[in-house]
């Protein structure tokens, strides 16, 4: 199984505490997420992450097919960062970081994405072909959504 990496980064034009509430609440997250996914959570969920947190949901990530994700929230530096990782769902590994920072005008939000698809070495010819490129797309979809939401500063250009 290889472990395969997506790192981005937003600039948002909006204080960093401002940023931490929107992302830190699970409810969010359907707002960001593609809508031809159908992300739907089946969970209770507070306004904001803590470490423990178990959220369940329901996505179709490829080809239309529902699956049902759990995800834990392991680590959590309110203000800072909070890590997710899926405990059931689509991939054999996912551990997914998010970081906020200030910068001059707003915040840097920094991703950082491991994950590992199914399968052997022919999860990796999968990832490859369809799943690197999908990972891509959900997360420069967020990134127009959130300039519509917030407006948009410079961009990294990952």
């Amino acid at each position: 199984m290889s472990i395969h990496r997506f790192e981005t980064t937003h600039l948002l034009p909006i204080p960093r505490d401002e940023a931490w509430r929107f992302f830190s609440n699970p409810r969010n997250l359907a707002r960001i997420t593609p809508p031809e996914m159908g992300f739907t959570i089946t969970s209770e969920v507070t306004d904001e992450v803590y470490p423990g947190m178990m959220l369940t949901y329901r996505i179709r990530p490829l080809f239309n097919i529902p699956v049902t994700w759990v995800t834990e929230i392991k680590h959590v530096t309110p203000g800072e960062r909070f890590v997710d990782e899926q405990r059931a769902g689509p991939y054999a590994m996912w551990h997914h970081e998010h970081h906020f920072g200030d910068i001059e005008g707003g915040t840097e939000m920094r991703d950082i994405v491991h994950y590992a698809v199914p399968g052997g070495p022919l999860g990796d010819i999968i990832n490859r072909c369809l799943v690197q490129r999908k990972v891509a797309e959900i997360f420069a979809h967020r990134s127009r959504v959130l300039d519509g939401m917030f407006g948009a500063i410079a961009h990294d250009p990952n």
